[in-house]
């Protein structure tokens, strides 16, 4: 069994409400929830965290490394594009990661299209919506099985 952290940044907490043509009516707790569920089919662990706030997001990045996760699942949000001291943590932490977008950022303003991740990321999953999270996971169950 492994321990998986899904990590989301800025504005995740407002999905369902927010720009839902561009993000959709499902919520985080939904999303959350259909996850530790697959998870658990899976026979993995999956811890959620979301914040606002950088600081907090890179504190649990280095609790996950001391506390022994052993993936990192992680939609930075807007930090995507702005967040170097995040793509640090992320470096510092050891965990392979999947990048994960609910829009495909590459579709939208040019501002977007940078990412301080995607290059020491395992894969990216972008524009797929809430449904990339379950890609993700697969994904990291995948490479788990390959490994052992």
């Amino acid at each position: 069994m492994a321990r998986i952290l899904l990590l989301n940044g800025p504005n995740l907490d407002r999905l369902g409400q927010r720009e839902p043509d561009v993000y959709g009516l499902e919520t985080l707790a939904a999303i959350e929830t259909g996850l530790k569920a697959l998870a658990d089919e899976l026979g993995h662990e999956l811890l959620c965290f979301q914040s606002n706030a950088e600081h907090e997001l890179i504190e649990r990045l280095h609790a996950a490394a001391d506390e022994g996760c052993d993936w990192l699942i992680f939609n930075p949000a807007a930090f995507t594009h702005t967040s170097i001291a995040l793509r640090d943590a992320v470096l510092a932490s050891r965990l392979p990661m999947m990048e994960v977008h609910l829009s495909n950022p590459m579709a939208r303003e040019p501002f977007r299209h940078h990412s301080h991740f995607s290059d020491i990321a395992v894969a990216c999953i972008s524009g797929l919506g809430a449904f990339g999270y379950e890609c993700a996971l697969r994904a990291v169950d995948q490479r788990l099985k390959q490994a052992a």
